[in-house]
Parts: C-alpha cells; structure tokens; sequence
C-alpha cells in the first residue's frame, strides 16, 4: 500500500511540475518541492535525528547543490517536453542509485534488480524511439505546440498508435 501511495504522490508531483512550468520559474517551484520535501522529512527525522558532523554537514551540503541542479534541469524537461516523454527518465535515477551503491559501498544487486533496470532502460529507449518515429523532423512537440500558434503538429494520441492526421485550423479572428 505504501508503494501505491508513493506512487500517487509522485504521479501529482509531475502533473503539478508540469502545470506551474507554464507559469513560474524554475526557482520558485524548486523552493516550493522543496519546503513540501523538507517538511514530510523533517517530521520523519524527528524520531532519529542524530547532529551530522562536520564532514557529514560538508556532503548534505555537496548533495543538496548537486540536487538542486538536477532539480532544475528536470523541471527544464518537463517544461519543454510531454510530462510521459519525460517521467521514463526520470525513473532512470534508480539505475544509477544502483550503480554508485555498486561503487561506493560494495553493495551488488540481485538479479531481479538487474531486470527491473534492464526494464526501465528498455522502457525509456523505447519511449524515444517512438517518439522519434512519430514527429517528422522539424516537428514542434505538443509542449512547445500549445505555446506556438504555427504548429500543425499534433501530439502522438495513445502509446504505440499511429500519429494522427493535421488537424486543420479555424481562421485567427484576432488579425
């Protein structure tokens, strides 16, 4: 139950990021992820707190600038680009937590580990692929569609579906 609703947190998070990135930077939304992080983090350590030293204090703080960037740069994508283009690499940071947890502490992942990132990865290739397939070069994507008024690129309909006809466009009343 608790994966269900992690899922579900995370599903709203990007539909969120995805909706505010139309109207607010990415530094006003990175603080407001944030201050929600830090908050349900907070009431979590309440029961386990223990002060960092000072070379622990030196890392959380390399950690939360190296994370911070990378925030950014999600919010970037998800700015640009279709929230489900997006997500699938997102997910890709398992892989890599399993990789530094591989150089790092020593720690070798089991064979069902190995195939749920052989599956993410998989995923993600595909994704691309698709979407490559499916936008003749050029094409503006949805995203960038919807904030351009000359895009006649539609947007890819369900998964694995034949890209759609160009819609044909109503006259601009406002010229």
């Amino acid at each position: 139950m608790l994966a269900v609703g992690a899922a579900i947190c995370l599903g709203t998070e990007l539909v969120v990021i995805k909706r505010l990135s139309g109207r607010e930077g990415a530094f006003q939304i990175l603080l407001g992820n944030n201050l929600i992080g830090a908050v349900i983090a907070t009431l979590a350590a309440l029961w386990f707190w223990k002060v960092p030293t000072p070379a622990q204090w030196a890392a959380l703080a390399g950690i939360g600038v190296l994370m911070a960037g990378a925030q950014s740069c999600f919010i970037q994508a998800i700015r640009r680009a279709d929230t489900s283009f997006v997500s699938p690499f997102w997910y890709a940071t398992l892989v890599f937590a399993t990789l530094y947890d591989m150089a790092i502490f020593g720690v070798v992942p089991d064979g069902i580990s190995v195939l749920g990132a052989a599956i993410i990865v998989a995923g993600a290739g595909l994704l691309a692929w698709r979407e490559a397939l499916l936008r003749p070069a050029g094409a503006v994507t949805p995203s960038a569609a919807s904030r351009s008024e000359t895009a006649t690129t539609p947007p890819a309909s369900l998964p694995l579906s034949p890209p759609l006809p160009p819609r044909s466009r109503a006259p601009d009343s406002r010229r």
